[in-house]
């Protein structure tokens, strides 16, 4: 089946068609959406709510207490050769020299 990139014009009937040529995605029958249940009912545990009673989900990796900060440096085009030379890891070599300073 070819994969869409975007729904734009596509008709109803064609998304009905879809859907009825899918035998792992049935649509949901009146009879099984009445006993659906909202995902913080089902699962408390697993729901993290707010004060306000909004589920939070994080978004990416967790905050390190020990980041760093992104700057701007201007080097010098034989300094940063250098450093680059050595392969990946360059920045944190930098940092290192410049912590020992």
């Amino acid at each position: 089946m070819k994969k869409l990139k975007s729904l734009r014009g596509v008709t109803e009937a064609q998304v009905q068609e879809m859907i009825a040529l899918d035998p792992d995605a049935p649509e949901a029958t009146d009879e099984q959406l009445s006993h659906a249940r909202r995902f913080v009912d089902s699962h408390p545990a697993l729901a993290a709510r707010t004060k306000e009673g909004i589920i939070q989900r994080p978004v990416g990796r967790p905050r390190d207490p020990g980041r760093k900060v992104s700057v701007s440096l201007r080097l010098d085009p034989d300094v940063l050769e250098k450093f680059r030379s050595k392969g990946p890891g360059w920045q944190t070599r930098i940092n290192e020299a410049l912590r020992n300073a």
